[in-house]
């Protein structure tokens, strides 16, 4: 014979009642983040992983070069970029951005790409001034200037929508939950004269 499970009332629980009523947040533990995936600024940020990585894969195509110097900074800046846009990325696109929520991730991504922008714009000038007027050096420019516009709009479309990242927290009132002057604090007697009836 089964074993019968009483409950405090002493009544028999046969439907579970008493079984656990709180539900897990569905996608509290997910490891991608779809909202930001929807979001325009995230697929400017694809678009710039694959524009910095073509860019890079042209200039390694380039088997020979008379100023090497503009091709080696064009190199470390494609392939930073490359890089370092990815690993944003994968963070702002998954769990990892809340366990690393030490880091204003906001800031990062805003100067990150502003500087990201400015280095493209420097290494593509000076790589199209100096090369030695191939087209696959030609196309590596190309792609590079198009990196370059992919950051900077980035940057004009974070401005715009959200402003400065730094200035948020300048702009918010110090002392939200100010006590008023004349209420008294836990630790006093209610019953002290100046205090009105409760």
């Amino acid at each position: 014979m089964p074993l019968r499970q009483e409950h405090g009332n002493g009544d028999m629980d046969p439907e579970g009642v008493y079984q656990t009523t709180t539900e897990p947040i569905h996608g509290s533990h997910a490891c991608c983040n779809l909202v930001y995936l929807a979001n325009p600024r995230a697929k400017l940020k694809v678009l710039q992983v694959v524009l910095s990585f073509v860019a890079f894969i042209l200039e390694e195509i380039v088997y020979s070069c008379m100023n090497c110097h503009a091709l080696y900074f064009f190199e470390f800046v494609s392939c930073s970029a490359f890089l370092l846009t990815t690993f944003l990325l994968i963070i702002l696109t998954t769990s990892l951005r809340n366990k690393l929520n030490r880091i204003s991730w906001p800031t990062v991504d805003f100067v990150y790409t502003a500087v990201i922008a400015v280095f493209f714009l420097i290494a593509s000038i000076v790589f199209a001034a100096l090369n030695d007027g191939t087209a696959v050096e030609g196309a590596s420019v190309a792609f590079g200037f198009l990196a370059t516009i992919a950051f900077t709009l980035d940057v004009v479309l974070h401005y715009k929508r959200e402003g400065l990242p730094w200035k948020k927290k300048e702009d918010k009132p110090a002392d939200s939950k100010k006590v008023p002057e004349n209420v008294k604090g836990e630790t006093e007697p209610l019953n002290e004269p100046g205090n009105p009836a409760v």
